[in-house]
């Protein structure tokens, strides 16, 4: 089935650009309520896996909740905040920014880029959208006991017990390949991560409520001050969301309905637009960012 047309750019009157996407909705009981597009095509979550992979480290001895716990299953843009957070995961664990092994980087926020290279500073693994994930995969190696070298590679038992988590809540396909920050980057099927997201916002306690919580307390720092998830999570009371790169965002709502996007093209741009019509559909309304495409009729009408 070809992935449906969602989101139109136009300059003046005149259509410059269209998106395609496949959307997945599913119920509570993991059924898939609305498919649209190649389902059967093998999805790379990327980091819209950061919050179960903060699940199995909590269930491995990481200490952290609130601000810390989100940045932990973060794609941050380099603030202050999240640059000092990382370092402060890092703190409490003995460890320091120097301990850091995973891409360098400059900071993704626009400020804080020219702040840093105002302050003489080059690309640096603090700064990386990962660094917080990184971070907190050290200090639970710590915390575990484990040896931190080698702590990227899939047969270290820290990636072992994230594989774990990923199987049961996404299901994966094939063996994983190497994500942009060096981790392990877990293959799996947009229904599979609707569902894992659907689960996740419903839990009711554990390391997923603990994640969940910290998601919907501090969504700045799970992202940026002024990235358009913070507007998902003050809109809908228990919402969480989360986007990966090449295009995907996933949603889940507290009574357990679950929403995952992959934009075709693997552009970010409109992602969260077709994100919030589908929540409308599902009579969520969001409000507070700035929208980048106009939804398609096709997509209104599949949504109708």
């Amino acid at each position: 089935m070809q992935d449906l047309e969602v989101g139109i750019v136009y300059r003046g009157w005149a259509p410059e650009s269209h998106h395609r996407a496949r959307i997945v909705v599913t119920d509570p009981d993991g059924s898939v309520r609305l498919g649209l597009g190649n389902l059967d095509f093998p999805t790379l979550p990327r980091s819209a896996l950061k919050p179960f992979q903060a699940i199995a480290m909590l269930e491995h001895g990481l200490d952290l909740d609130g601000a810390d716990l989100a940045l932990a299953a973060a794609s941050h843009m380099g603030e202050p905040i999240h640059v000092d957070g990382a370092a402060r995961i890092l703190d409490g664990a003995g460890l320091s920014a120097a301990d850091l092994v995973n891409t360098a980087d400059y900071p993704i926020d626009e400020i804080a880029r020219i702040d840093w290279i105002r302050a003489g500073r080059g690309m640096e693994p603090v700064a990386h959208n990962c660094s917080g994930k990184h971070a907190a995969m050290l200090r639970t190696c710590v915390r575990a006991g484990w040896d931190r070298e080698g702590y990227r590679e899939l047969e270290h038992p820290l990636q072992q017990a994230i594989r774990g988590v990923i199987e049961d809540d996404c299901s994966i396909e094939g063996e994983p390949v190497v994500d942009g920050c060096t981790a392990p980057a877990f293959v799996s099927t947009l229904p599979g991560l609707a569902r894992a997201y659907g689960r996740w916002a419903a839990a009711s306690d554990g390391a997923a409520r603990r994640v969940a919580d910290a998601y919907r307390e501090f969504p700045e720092y799970t992202a940026g001050t002024h990235d358009p998830a913070v507007a998902f999570h003050r809109s809908v009371p228990g919402l969480v969301a989360k986007v990966g790169a090449e295009g995907i965002i996933a949603v889940g709502l507290p009574d357990g309905t679950g929403v995952a996007i992959k934009m075709s093209d693997g552009m970010g741009r409109g992602r969260f637009d077709v994100a919030a019509a589908v929540l409308r559909s599902l009579r969520h309304t969001v409000e507070g960012f700035t929208p980048e495409v106009v939804i398609s009729p096709e997509l209104f009408e599949a949504l109708a």
